[in-house]
This record gives C-alpha cells, sequence and structure tokens, in this order.
C-alpha cells in the first residue's frame, strides 16, 4: 500500500501541487494560522525593507503540508523580492549550486525544499554563500592549486524541512530567522476550508465546514484535499452544496472516521491490540504482519497516532493505548491497563 494511495495523507503528490498553487494566498494578512511566526515575520520584513537589506536566512521546519512552501512564497512576494525554486535531491552537484547563486540578483529569495537531502560536497559552498556572499573555488590542481573567492549578491536563504535533526550543525546555525510550524487548530482549518471553497466556488455549510477540520489532522494540505473530494460528492449525489451529511457520507466512503483515521491507520491499530495484545511488538514484527515498509510506518503512519496518545514506542517496541483501545471499540482488562499506566508513568518521569 502506497502512502500516496491515501486520502489522509501529508504527502504531496502532483493533484496536491496543482491545488495548493491555485489555492496559495500571497500576503502574510491572508495566511491563516501559525500567528508567532508571521508577527515576528512581519517585523523582520519590514526591518529588511527600511534598510534595503537582503532578509537573514530562514529555516522553516515542522511536519509536511502545514504550508513552508507557501510561506516562502509570500515572504518574497512581501519582500518585492524575485524567487528561485529549487530542492535539496535536484541539487546533486556543488556546481549545479554555483550556478543558481551565480544568477540570483540582489535581494533575490531562494527557496531549497528538502534542504536536510543536501549533500555535504553541496553544502561546503553554501557556506561561504550565507555568511559571506561569495563562492570559493580550487582552481588548478596539486601545489599550483590555489583559492579563488567570486562575490554573489547578497540574497535570502529560505530552507524548509520536515526533518530539522537531519541537517549539519554548521548549516542550522548558519541561518538567523527558524520558524517551527505547528499543527493547525480545527477553527483555522475551518477558515482556510472556507477561504478554498470560496476560491473552487464550492457552497460549503458552516457545520460541514467544522466536520471536513475535524477531519484533516491539523494539515491544509488534507483539509483541500477533502474538500476537493467531498465536492465531488456533493456536485454527484446532492445539489452541489457541501452539507454536513454530504460530508459525512463522503468521508464515510473514503473510510475517514471522525478524527482523520483510515483505513491504514485502523488496520495497524488492529493488529497490535488483536494479533499483538496491544504489544509491544517490535517494528520489523509489525511491518511483516501488515504489509507495509516499516519505514513507512515508522515516518507517515506512527507520528500522528503518536501525537493523538494512541501509540507509545518504547524500548521493546510499539504498544497500543488506553485511548487507542477507546477508539477501535476494544475492552482493556486490569492487568493490561496497570502495565500502560506504568508506560505512562515511566514516560512522564523522563
Amino acid at each position: 500500500m502506497e502512502d500516496f494511495d491515501r486520502f489522509i495523507t501529508s504527502t504531496k503528490s502532483d493533484t496536491d501541487e496543482i491545488i495548493e498553487n491555485s489555492l496559495r494566498p500571497t500576503k502574510l494578512s491572508e495566511y491563516v494560522g501559525q500567528q508567532k511566526i508571521k508577527d515576528n515575520l512581519s517585523i523582520y520584513i519590514e526591518a529588511s525593507k527600511k534598510r534595503q537589506d537582503a532578509l537573514d536566512h530562514l529555516l522553516l521546519f515542522g511536519p509536511p503540508g502545514l504550508g513552508k512552501t507557501t510561506l516562502a512564497h509570500i515572504v518574497a512576494e512581501e519582500l518585492g523580492a524575485q524567487i528561485k525554486v529549487t530542492s535539496g535531491p535536484a541539487i546533486e552537484h556543488a556546481a549545479d549550486l554555483a550556478a543558481i547563486l551565480s544568477n540570483l540578483n540582489k535581494n533575490d529569495v531562494l527557496f531549497i525544499d528538502e534542504i536536510h537531502r543536501l549533500s555535504r560536497a553541496v553544502e561546503e559552498i553554501l557556506y561561504p554563500a550565507m555568511e559571506d556572499f561569495a563562492l570559493d573555488f580550487i582552481v588548478g590542481t596539486g601545489p599550483a592549486a590555489k583559492s579563488v573567492r567570486l562575490p554573489i549578491p547578497p540574497f535570502t536563504l529560505i530552507g524548509a524541512t520536515t526533518r530539522a535533526g537531519m541537517l549539519s550543525g554548521p548549516l542550522r546555525d548558519r541561518f538567523g530567522i527558524l520558524g517551527r510550524l505547528e499543527l493547525y487548530e480545527p477553527n483555522e482549518l475551518a477558515q482556510i476550508v472556507s477561504r478554498s471553497a470560496k476560491i473552487l466556488g464550492v457552497g460549503v455549510e458552516d457545520d460541514a465546514l467544522v466536520e471536513i477540520a475535524r477531519c484533516s489532522r491539523g494539515t491544509p494540505r488534507i483539509a483541500n484535499r477533502l474538500l476537493k473530494r467531498i465536492r465531488d460528492f456533493a456536485e454527484v449525489k446532492g445539489s452541489g452544496i457541501i452539507t454536513l451529511p454530504i460530508a459525512r457520507n463522503s468521508l464515510n466512503m473514503m473510510e475517514v472516521d471522525e478524527i482523520g483515521l483510515d483505513f491504514v491507520d485502523h488496520r495497524l491499530l488492529r493488529t497490535i491490540i488483536d494479533k499483538f495484545n496491544g504489544g509491544p511488538v517490535g517494528l520489523d514484527t509489525l511491518s511483516a504482519a501488515t504489509g507495509e515498509e516499516a519505514t513507512t510506518i515508522e515516518d507517515v503512519y506512527e507520528p500522528y497516532l503518536i501525537q493523538l496518545g494512541f501509540l507509545a514506542r518504547t524500548n521493546r517496541g510499539r504498544v497500543a493505548m488506553p485511548l487507542a483501545y477507546e477508539h477501535m471499540g476494544r475492552k482493556l482488562d486490569k492487568d493490561r491497563q496497570k502495565m500502560l499506566e506504568s508506560i505512562s508513568n515511566h514516560d512522564t518521569n523522563n
């Protein structure tokens, strides 16, 4: 089962790229949520414009689908600057990055998505570029080799990553502004869905907005994806207006429950609770039992279940917590309850 087959995954697909481009806000005032980051950025941007300097380099990090790319475009728009977009995997050689940097104009914005996937050789080119706005080259070989420094115009690097911990210390330390994006509250997602619906020309009743927001796992990308799919149901099964019954029926047909869990999440929880008595169960064993890749379970499926308090990672393996039993309609015996309480107490003390 590939992650892109799921409706509620935060992994970006080609279809999402088209949707997001059409729905993307262009100003900080239009950007919903992440209020602390917005407040700080508005000050930093205004100050840099007054000084006519390039904005300090900005690192945006957090779970996928929260709007890091959108925020990067907004920063460039607010600065009145051109933005060059690339990604870590696309920059294979140091010469590729050198070519990009040498073609920037003064105060341009360079946005590198998945910046944690840059190679070490490419990072070495970035260090002097970020600090001194210069490119360092070695000309010649052996004893005749010499270092040549080529000045480049001042620019702002905006890096985006879902794995800030994978960035090397020297690269991370060169960012003057750090912005951690958090999962959205349901009321914020409802605002995003309402705005997107207006752009798409779809009528949505207020209670349907709340229902879509509640099932979107705190992620705007998922909210917009669900809105687009539910619109299809509304046009075929209803009058074109998304009502609460239409929204609930659509989500049910897509196998998305009231808190945004889908059939993959349910299968994972059922496997741990029913086949392995709630755990602990090792990741490799869980992978074999569900037919999912271990890395996919760890990086894609588990994080949201852990955030909900449904799963715990222990030294001995994955354990289903009381909230998971309750949600899945399973009974929890007293011995299991005591064991889970000891796990919770151990985690709290640590």
